[in-house]
């Protein structure tokens, strides 16, 4: 599990060899194109870190699916409302190819205070990280047109557009199938 030991070190702050005792609390676990991770009203009570693969974390509006976002290598996956707060889960996040991940369940999680001294500090800090992110996705929707968001994210994200729908990219950037192919027609020419 290097790959989640060095994400720990880095991402945490802490030495290789705590790293090391807390990737030992997760288990590897293979998810199959299609499968969910977790569905909308089930209860998620683990965290788990994407080694290979991408998900999909979406939810039915009107009838139609909204993709919320697309995870990928590198970065964890859970339905938070229902990981912090014991509720039903809002959304649905599914495998959009085969992949493995790293898992953690609840019990395992409250462990890390006993690995690690300050780990309520550094995970206010890790949280405070991804809130930022959050505004900062916000704030792009709120200030900008559908073609600067489509080349925003292009620009980050390069690899998705040949690896996910595009019509769940549209979504995510909040654009009718129609409109990020008229964008992406405009970029490609």
């Amino acid at each position: 599990m290097t790959n989640l030991e060095d994400y720990i070190s880095n991402s945490f702050g802490i030495t290789t060899n705590l790293a090391k005792s807390i990737s030992h609390l997760f288990i590897e676990e293979q998810i199959k194109k299609g499968e969910s991770f977790v569905t909308i009203d089930s209860r998620c009570n683990k965290l788990s870190f994407i080694h290979e693969g991408l998900f999909r974390i979406y939810r039915y509006n009107n009838g139609k699916e909204v993709t919320q976002w697309i995870s990928t290598p590198g970065y964890f996956i859970t339905e938070l409302n229902s990981w912090l707060f014991n509720h039903n889960s809002r959304l649905n996040i599914q495998a959009i190819t085969d992949s493995t991940i790293y898992t953690i369940t609840k019990v395992n999680y409250h462990k890390i205070n006993n690995i690690v001294t300050n780990w309520n500090q550094i995970e206010k800090q890790f949280i405070g990280h991804c809130f930022i992110t959050l505004e900062e996705r916000i704030f792009s929707f709120l200030s900008m047109s559908s073609e600067e968001r489509y080349n925003l994210f292009y620009e980050h994200n390069k690899a998705l557009f040949n690896q996910v729908p595009l019509q769940h990219i549209a979504s995510m950037l909040g654009m009718t199938p129609e409109t990020f192919s008229r964008i992406r027609k405009k970029q490609l020419s």
